[in-house]
């Protein structure tokens, strides 16, 4: 009777783990900054949004989306398991943080101003004068930092430092340059003052993410730019990636 319960169980036991892995959610949680991540109405949706989607849905693994402060997105895709954040700049202090599936751009991060503020700085020497804004957890802050910016002001979200630089509360904050374009071409008044940085931005999953799932999502990532799909999204919400 032993002997015949052993493959049975065998069997039950296989089952059991082809049933968790069919199971398995990715979360993922993400920032309400336009045009790549924000709501409509309840909705997920946006330029990294719709990558994410495609990602996903091209491997056939369930997922869902998170709309929250930066801060707490960023907390969670580093201690919750099967959790991931985007869209995620990947330097040198997060390279260990996360594992990663990248690029769902390549950005170049400006400083910028409120159109007609008397700020003037062609070098990021010069922009050391005046006080900078960014956001809580975002990368700009580390990257500000580890240029020697001297007065950082440091909000709760992309859009209370928006609002602050439109009302002059400070002088200058860093932004991607694909948003700065599409800010501009809105009307908005705002203005290019200098360059921060450039770097890749990406998904980053909790370390203890499953290297095979991320492995089949990068894949999905590759197939989806080398077929023209990742330019073809970034259009349809008026952006336009770097050759």
């Amino acid at each position: 009777m032993r002997k015949l319960l052993l493959p049975v169980l065998f069997s039950l036991s296989l089952l059991g783990l082809a049933a968790a892995a069919q199971a398995q959610t990715v979360i993922f949680t993400t920032e309400e900054y336009p045009p790549f991540n924000y709501r409509d109405g309840k909705t997920p949706v946006g330029a990294t949004v719709e990558q994410v989607r495609k990602i996903m849905a091209d491997i056939g693994v369930d997922y869902s989306i998170e709309i929250m402060p930066w801060a707490r997105a960023y907390a969670q895709a580093q201690t919750a398991p099967m959790t991931c954040v985007f869209v995620t700049a990947h330097n040198e202090e997060r390279d260990k943080l996360f594992k990663w599936v990248e690029p769902l751009l390549i950005d170049r991060n400006i400083l910028i101003k409120h159109a007609g503020s008397p700020v003037t700085a062609d070098t990021l020497d010069e922009a050391r004068a005046y006080i900078v804004g960014t956001w809580r957890e975002d990368y700009t802050e580390a990257t500000l930092r580890r240029a020697n910016f001297p007065r950082i002001d440091v909000g709760s979200d992309f859009k209370a430092t928006l609002k602050k630089l439109m009302s002059d509360r400070i002088d200058l904050m860093p932004i991607s340059e694909i948003y700065f374009d599409k800010l501009k071409k809105e009307g908005n008044a705002v203005e290019k003052v200098t360059i921060l940085s450039e770097q890749p931005m990406g998904i980053a999953c909790q370390k203890d993410f499953p290297e095979d799932l991320r492995k089949r999502m990068q894949a999905a990532l590759d197939e989806l730019i080398a077929d023209g799909t990742q330019k073809q999204i970034f259009l349809k919400y008026g952006l336009h990636l770097g050759d």
